[in-house]
């Protein structure tokens, strides 16, 4: 779920080449590798990581819907609102968000170390602190464009949270948002009708499209994403796994019959 290589690298300086090894190791053992989607199981078997299974990601749909309230400290704020929400932290990439001109205001929920950093570099910007549930589905509906600057994630659950709550997403056409919302912002197939995400190379037009885009679009689009098919998922890898060991005992079992005799 989360690129370990890339992170460190971020934070060390040190070539992502460096940490791969580290990961091969540690998954050697596995009878399964859970991946969020079909390009990140691509990467990892260039990597020599096999065995992935898809483990997709979803949300809690009675929450983060878009007919609830907006919370009210962030809807009388100058619009348009842009807002971004997660781990404030280098490897965030929050910075090419955060210094961009934009009009209305710009909002951060969340935490993490870099946030005092941030938040006396951008004395402009509305930070929040961390926000969940209830709270935090009403922070996505009081804002106008949601803002996923992150270069590093592989999947990004708060961009389908904020889709379900009818906010349009702005984000770079990297491995994460390209898996979600396609490179077109039509959807990872490409197939929507109309947009549901601006995706550009540079962050400032993908917001501008992302600020076209209707809100009743996103919100269709991210309904989608449950947790009744991530669970079933789940559950499979599990009783693969259960199965392939069962097997192997009873071989084993068998081997060390035939020797005896």
């Amino acid at each position: 779920h989360t690129r370990f290589p890339d992170y460190a690298a971020v934070r060390t300086g040190l070539s992502p080449d460096r940490f791969w090894p580290i990961m091969r190791r540690f998954h050697a053992p596995s009878a399964g590798v859970m991946v969020s989607t079909a390009r990140l199981a691509d990467e990892l078997a260039s990597r020599g990581i096999e065995r992935t299974r898809l483990w997709s990601r979803g949300i809690d749909k009675a929450v983060f819907r878009p007919d609830g309230p907006a919370h009210p400290e962030l809807a009388d704020l100058p619009r348009p609102i842009h807002l971004s929400v997660g781990r404030i932290a280098v490897e965030k990439n929050l910075d090419a968000f955060l210094s961009l001109d934009l009009p209305g205001t710009k909002v951060v929920v969340g935490d993490g170390p870099a946030r005092d950093l941030l938040a006396t570099r951008y004395p402009n910007v509305v930070f929040t602190g961390p926000m969940h549930g209830e709270v935090l589905a009403s922070a996505y509906r009081a804002a106008d464009v949601f803002v996923f600057s992150s270069l590093t994630d592989t999947f990004g659950l708060v961009v389908i949270e904020a889709l379900a709550c009818g906010v349009p997403v702005a984000a770079y056409p990297v491995q994460g948002p390209i898996d979600i919302v396609g490179g077109s912002g039509r959807g990872a197939d490409d197939m929507l009708a109309r947009a549901v995400a601006g995706v550009d190379d540079n962050l400032a037009a993908a917001i501008a499209k992302a600020s076209q885009i209707s809100r009743r679009e996103a919100a269709e689009f991210g309904k989608q994403f449950d947790w009744d098919r991530c669970t079933d998922q789940f559950q499979s890898v599990l009783e693969e796994a259960l199965a392939n060991r069962k097997e192997a005992s009873v071989s084993s079992r068998d081997l060390r019959a035939n020797s005896a005799a």
